[in-house]
């Protein structure tokens, strides 16, 4: 008799293909959301209310709330049933979009999109955790993350589009009123497709004293990474925020010692795949996870475009982050994660320079598009493959909060990346106007784009540290080392 599987779950739908659909449009709304609001942002500021150093709140709250609550949300998952957190997130989404729609003064807004993020942290563990664990690992979860992080690359050419046209026709609200009905919809579809969350194992406690200290923690030291460069980093604020901060992450951690069912099982962290995975979504974020808000203000800011033309000129790196999606699933099984990773690193990092260097106040789009299609096409394959990695080895009652670790790292890093690169950016503008004030920001974004390949090259190094173990995933590509016949499940292969 063949031996568990440990890397799926038996409990799973009985259509694996339906329930991934499911899982990746999920993925679509999050993703559409993502840059319809990036190529909204000038008229969110002007309709709103936000100074332009304020404004990149719009992106930062959500990514505050959404760091804050990933290791939560995770836990949730893990303990509470994924396909309850699941809908939670759904619901969630939704109430705070028509939130973000109605909003009317900046406070407002920060606080439908803190509310966005919340909904994500409850839905993205959920959604990578049951992907999963419904689908066996290496090639048939591999080809899962593949049509997962393509359909997120699909959502993110989609709310391009969208943005442009939504603003243009109805103005900023519409951008977030879109959610509503898509995010509802997939909630309703849950209850057909995904089958109930197993009765909960008995003996397993909430660490409600971890939730705590890692929630607080983690929100005040992104706020205090995004806040830093419009305050001062030594203002009283920040000071104490990010003070505060690391010191209740340190009693967590100290506490997640202790405790026998904590939050995050410190043993976790000694799992090289997991521990190299977090530090790689960490950098990927920080570094080409940025570039759509310096896209954003160099055409806007410094060509004068429409949103609708914006929207139309994020179709080349999007279209290349599709094709780099669909491309990664099939590198990850032919060559390793463990090769495919650090190379598709490298390939963003060369993308990035060539942006860089088309970058001035008289340049044209088409100095741009080589650079951001090898770009679009590196980070589809690191998106796929980076998730793929972190995941290996995890058992499935774990899964949900070895994801929420993963995009901790990610979330983290985007706000940090941002408001360090923001700070970069911005550092020669000050006091000028007109064509002066043009140059210098076509300056300060090209310095910015060079520090995120050189931070997408210190992330090739990291990805090096996977660990390779002969028949695993991350070093043969998910080669199945069990036969068909004895999986738990079949998948979509």
């Amino acid at each position: 008799m063949p031996a568990p599987r440990h890397d799926v779950d038996t409990s799973g739908p009985r259509r694996p293909g339906a329930a991934l659909a499911l899982l990746a449009f999920a993925s679509l709304i999050t993703s559409l959301d993502y840059n319809i609001v990036y190529v909204a942002l000038p008229d969110i500021g002007r309709g709103v209310g936000f100074s332009a150093q304020t404004l990149q709140w719009v992106v930062s709250a959500y990514a505050v709330a959404f760091g804050a609550f990933l290791l939560l949300g995770g836990r949730m998952s893990d303990l509470l049933g994924r396909r309850r957190m699941f809908v939670l997130g759904l619901a969630l989404f939704a109430v705070a979009s028509s939130a973000g729609g109605l909003a009317r003064e900046p406070g407002a807004l920060i606080a439908a999109r803190a509310g966005q993020g919340l909904g994500g942290a409850l839905l993205f563990p959920a959604t990578l955790s049951l992907v999963n664990t419904t689908f066996a690992e290496g090639r048939e979860r591999n080809h899962a993350l593949s049509v997962w992080a393509a359909t997120g690359s699909g959502g993110l050419i989609l709310g391009s589009l969208l943005g442009g046209v939504l603003t243009r026709a109805l103005g900023w609200e519409a951008v977030f009123f879109v959610n509503v009905p898509l995010a509802g919809g997939a909630a309703l579809l849950t209850f057909v497709i995904l089958p109930a969350d197993p009765a909960r194992v008995s003996g397993r406690r909430f660490d409600v004293f971890g939730a705590l200290t890692a929630t607080l923690g983690s929100t005040l030291l992104v706020f205090t990474l995004v806040q830093g460069p419009e305050s001062g980093w030594t203002s009283p604020l920040v000071a104490a925020g990010g003070v505060l901060g690391v010191g209740l992450l340190v009693v967590f951690l100290v506490a997640e010692g202790r405790h026998p069912d904590a939050l995050m099982p410190l043993r976790l962290l000694r799992d090289r795949s997991l521990g190299t995975g977090m530090a790689v979504t960490f950098l990927f974020m920080a570094t080409l996870g940025t570039l759509p808000y310096f896209l954003t203000v160099y055409f806007q800011g410094v060509h004068g475009y429409s949103a609708l033309r914006t929207g139309f000129a994020y179709l080349v790196p999007m279209g290349g982050g599709l094709i780099g999606s669909l491309l990664g699933g099939r590198l990850a099984t032919r060559f390793g994660v463990r090769s495919t990773l650090p190379a598709s690193l490298a390939v963003s990092a060369v993308g990035l320079v060539v942006v860089g260097l088309g970058i001035s106040a008289n340049g044209s789009y088409l100095d741009l598009a080589p650079g951001l299609l090898v770009f679009g096409i590196g980070q589809g394959v690191v998106y796929t493959t980076m998730f793929a990695a972190a995941a290996t080895g995890v058992r499935p009652h774990e899964q949900g909060v070895a994801s929420g670790m993963a995009s901790t790292g990610q979330q983290v890093g985007g706000a940090m990346g941002l408001a360090v690169l923001v700070a970069v950016a911005n550092s020669g503008t000050d006091g000028r106007t007109g064509e002066a004030l043009r140059t210098a920001t076509a300056d300060g974004l090209r310095t910015a784009v060079f520090g995120a390949a050189a931070g997408a090259v210190l992330a090739v190094l990291v990805a090096l540290n996977f660990r390779r173990v002969r028949g695993s995933a991350v070093d043969a590509g998910g080669v199945d080392e069990v036969p068909r016949a004895e999986r738990a499940r079949p998948g979509i292969g």
